[in-house]
């Protein structure tokens, strides 16, 4: 299997998505006071995130790591990409936070490429034929 068509499979998506989520959760945990300020987000906001990101990571590297990949917690897992997506979108318009122009970038190119990920999954769901099981 080429590079390529691996990372497009179901185990793939959800492996790239643990990645790139665990990055995030470290910059978020580790770079947090620089990032408020740059972002003109609150650090506790960056930080709590970064936390909700731990436990989410190690249940999809869980998930995409069992030899048989589970139809129902992909689908959690795709449910949870479309929760933080819509609520990063719902924050950013709330006018609860008060973000600097890269704030408002960040926010947004999280939130498409989390919305990005659960599209793969579900792609890589269906491919799999487990999603009308």
């Amino acid at each position: 299997m080429n590079r390529l068509a691996e990372l497009l499979s179901l185990r793939g998506a959800l492996l790239l998505d643990a990645v790139a989520s665990g990055a995030t959760a470290l910059l978020m945990l580790i770079g947090g006071s620089l990032l408020a300020g740059l972002l003109g987000l609150p650090v506790d906001l960056l930080r709590g995130a970064g936390l909700v990101l731990v436990p989410y990571v190690a249940t999809v590297i869980l998930i995409g790591t069992r030899q048989d990949i589970s139809s129902s917690a992909v689908r959690l897992v795709i449910a949870a990409n479309a929760i933080w997506a819509v609520a990063s979108f719902a924050l950013m318009f709330s006018g609860w936070i008060a973000p600097t122009a890269l704030g408002y970038a960040f926010i947004a190119a999280q939130a498409i490429v989390v919305a990005l990920f659960g599209e793969l999954q579900y792609v890589g769901l269906r491919r799999q034929g487990v999603a009308a099981a």
